[in-house]
């Protein structure tokens, strides 16, 4: 089963009370809100996710903790309209967990895998029109370079993408994984999979994931009440530096401000940056899949 990174440290950061209204943008299969539920008996949580296989189990899992949880089969883009309709205006916390969660990498017909034969899919909603498949054989020579330099730093995007058009059509993950390896340097292969930027900027484009995140982070940080805490778990630096960016931006005092002897109030920042921090060595060697999780924290303060 999934094991959740930074799990001790996202609760402790969320400061929870036995009375919060906690929000968890990704459910998953319900590691952080299992925790979560354990410790606000007289609050409500709040879960967020589009997989249903996930939204199933997860259900039941906090069903044999308690009553006071509410799964919301939505994308986290609709953070705001699916509280709102709910009458939640204002939350104590949110907690984003992001990136793919184990078991949809496991199960190989989801399509996330270069290391399982499925069909090229990746969709996180599974209603989703736009698939892997779609993708990798109907996008223009250009849009793929650019796809993966974009959202996958990936330094061999043109020849990769080059190999894709003359070999098309592409229908599973293991034929796309072995294109790309005959398309990069043989020193490239050596460390680690040279199909997974590939397969990170795919999943990216085929989920509008940086979009959707920075639209959504927005709303997060509107719907804390004073005190309340954003902590987001990112697995890539893609997504660690529009949270970095972000976090920075409403924490601090515009530039051109800055040098005033009084600052107005209205200037003032309405968050501050509590912490940011890694998993350590003992949870590294324990779950492989945490060495590239960062945990950031911004808290409102006015």
């Amino acid at each position: 089963m999934h094991e959740s990174v930074l799990l001790k440290e996202s609760l402790e950061f969320l400061n929870l009370r036995d009375d919060s209204i906690i929000v968890d943008c990704t459910l998953g299969y319900g590691g952080h809100s299992s925790n979560i539920l354990k410790k606000i008996p007289n609050g409500h949580l709040y879960s967020f996710d589009q997989d249903i296989d996930a939204i199933n189990y997860s259900s039941e899992r906090l069903s044999k903790i308690n009553s006071n949880f509410t799964i919301i089969k939505s994308n986290f883009k609709n953070i705001t309209a699916k509280l709102n309709e709910l009458n939640v205006t204002k939350v104590n916390g949110i907690l984003y967990d992001l990136g793919v969660s184990s078991p949809q990498l496991d199960v190989s017909e989801r399509g996330f895998s270069y290391h399982l034969d499925s069909r090229l899919d990746m969709r996180m909603d599974k209603d989703n029109k736009l698939s892997a498949y779609e993708v990798v054989n109907n996008y223009p020579y250009e849009k793929l370079v650019k796809i993966f330099r974009e959202y996958g730093e990936e330094k061999y995007s043109t020849s990769i993408a080059r190999g894709i058009i003359n070999n098309r059509p592409i229908e599973t993950t293991l034929e796309l994984a072995e294109i790309i390896k005959e398309n990069v340097p043989f020193s490239y292969r050596k460390d680690k999979h040279p199909a997974r930027k590939v397969f990170q900027a795919i999943r990216i484009e085929v989920n509008d994931e940086m979009n959707v995140l920075n639209d959504s982070l927005r709303q997060a940080l509107e719907l804390l009440t004073l005190n309340g805490r954003l902590c987001v778990i990112t697995f890539h630096s893609l997504e660690d530096r529009l949270v970095k960016k972000m976090f920075r931006e409403v924490s601090s005092i515009p530039n051109e401000l800055s040098k005033l002897p009084i600052i107005p109030e209205e200037y003032l920042p309405k968050y501050k940056e509590i912490k940011t921090l890694t998993p350590d060595l003992k949870e590294i060697s324990s779950n492989n899949r945490s060495r590239s999780a960062t945990l950031r924290v911004i808290e409102r303060i006015r």
